[in-house]
């Protein structure tokens, strides 16, 4: 496995060192951009560093302790769909190459003011219209358990960049399951939350009803910290409106609060089976992780979701809406508003394995006048109560299942087109296009079934909750990463 040297484990382990005096914020990110300048030609995880990283890094260091913020001194990685002042904002585009946004999104202003470092942009495939890495802009991302494989998409560079070592934290995006997908496949923690509970401002558009960006991180607690800074009504975002809804609490740190006691004792989990596939090591790492939870515990109970294939195939909304979406974001920026999707398509101004760029740029103009948009978003609300009754009638904390029914796909399969973005048998679209919340978890390592000899590669669990109780579905993963964690 490719991997830095920089040895901090978590932020709390980082940030007590801090403290202690051991270290500086200015010796921590020095470390990190060694690590990327050394590891980052090979897995091309990165697209640019933040020139003011170290300047950033100074200030921090003089501060007094008490006015250091909850991230204090964290080097964090953000992904390239999501805009900074400071550095260019490509989107993954080659047309966007030159695009430096005139301020920064709403997260990244949150991450600042809670003392983080934001130490560089990631890669990602064109517009995050594909579950691979595939870029006009970066070419491919090296997935750093296999170097021949993918680290997944669209979140690529940020997933394969802290399963490095290249940073503590990075911040990804998820529609159909770009945070969940190359979390699965890099071995990390990556959670989606229910679209609104964190702001989009700053953030390109690709279905703007399933968009939302959030951490990928080695731990659960790591994720819960981002989580306490960047989950919030935001007024440049009407979405987060949704932050009301939620029950309030007194707690400065209400996610980091949810996992105090980690444990899955007594807490009852439906088991959907009917998304296992074929894959013998995969099937066998969740297999045994069910064991585990049953031996701390847990209560499993096999269930179904009725006519799950047609739900999943009638909510998809890439070819309805997306091309209005995108060239909305697009119209919106001064410096880009002369770029349409549909324009960069027949140009062959993306990358050429992106079949989903082709699928959505046909879609109509105005999502609105589609005769298939109404019937979709009923769709769509049946597809919510169906599962709701499901986790109501089966008294179920969350649904679990592998978050891909396949280990990460060789880069060459990818590039010949084996594998495409319409055909890959990723799990994660179920909680995207319900727009429930979903956490992906790191549960062992399978050997690929079509390559015995090669190197394990990580299995990722996905755990399914219901809309806006974030808080309880952290819970739910901290209790399932100590039950696998215990010898």
């Amino acid at each position: 496995m490719l991997s830095s040297e920089v040895p901090y484990t978590s932020i709390a382990d980082l940030q007590q060192r801090l403290s202690n005096g051991d270290l500086t914020v200015v010796s921590v990110v020095e470390q990190y951009l060694k690590a990327i300048e050394q590891l980052n030609p090979e897995i091309n995880a990165i697209t640019t560093t933040n020139a003011n990283a170290l300047a950033d890094a100074r200030e921090l260091d003089g501060l007094d302790p008490a006015d250091r913020g909850p991230l204090h001194g964290i080097p964090i990685i953000i992904k390239d769909q999501i805009e900074t002042a400071d550095m260019p904002t490509a989107f993954g585009s080659k047309a966007c190459e030159k695009y430096v946004p005139a301020k920064d999104a709403t997260l990244v202003c949150k991450l600042q003011d809670a003392g983080a470092i934001i130490l560089a942009k990631s890669t990602m495939p064109d517009w995050a219209a594909s579950w691979f890495s595939t870029s006009s802009l970066s070419g491919t991302t090296k997935n750093p358990y296999d170097l021949s494989r993918e680290p997944g998409g669209s979140s690529s560079g940020s997933g394969a960049a802290i399963a490095s070592g290249l940073a503590i934290a990075a911040i990804g995006g998820d529609t159909g399951g770009s945070i969940r997908l190359p979390s699965s496949f890099c071995g990390l923690v990556g959670v989606r939350v229910t679209p609104g509970r964190i702001s989009r401002d700053g953030m390109s558009s690709l279905v703007v009803t399933q968009d939302t960006p959030g951490p990928m991180t080695k731990t659960v607690e790591d994720a819960a910290r981002i989580l306490d800074v960047i989950v919030g009504y935001d007024e440049e975002d009407a979405f987060t409106a949704v932050n009301a809804i939620t029950p309030l609490s007194a707690s400065k740190t209400p996610f980091l609060d949810a996992m105090s006691s980690p444990s899955v004792h007594g807490r009852r989990f439906g088991v959907l089976r009917s998304v296992f596939g074929k894959h013998n090591g995969i099937n066998q790492v969740v297999d045994a992780t069910l064991t585990r939870l049953q031996e701390a515990g847990a209560v499993l109970v096999d269930i179904e979701i009725p006519n799950l294939d047609h739900y999943v195939s009638y909510t998809s909304m890439y070819a309805t809406r997306s091309r209005t979406d995108m060239n909305a974001f697009l119209a919106s920026r001064k410096e880009l508003s002369h770029l349409k999707i549909e324009d960069l398509q027949a140009e062959g101004s993306y990358h050429k394995a992106l079949d989903l760029i082709d699928v959505l740029s046909r879609g109509p103009k105005d999502f609105t006048t589609s005769l298939h948009f109404g019937s979709r978003l009923l769709e769509q609300s049946a597809f919510q109560r169906v599962v709701a009754s499901v986790f109501a009638k089966e008294k179920l904390e969350s649904i679990i299942y592998p978050t891909c029914q396949l280990l990460a796909p060789k880069t060459q399969d990818i590039l010949d087109m084996r594998w495409t973005c319409i055909s890959y048998p990723t799990n994660t679209t179920i909680a995207s296009q319900l727009l429930f919340p979903a956490i992906s978890v790191p549960v062992g390592r399978s050997k690929d079934d079509e390559e015995p000899s090669g190197p394990e590669l990580p299995v990722g669990l996905e755990i399914l909750g219901l809309p806006l109780a974030e808080e309880r579905l952290i819970a739910v993963a901290a209790g399932i990463e100590a039950a696998m964690s215990v010898k």
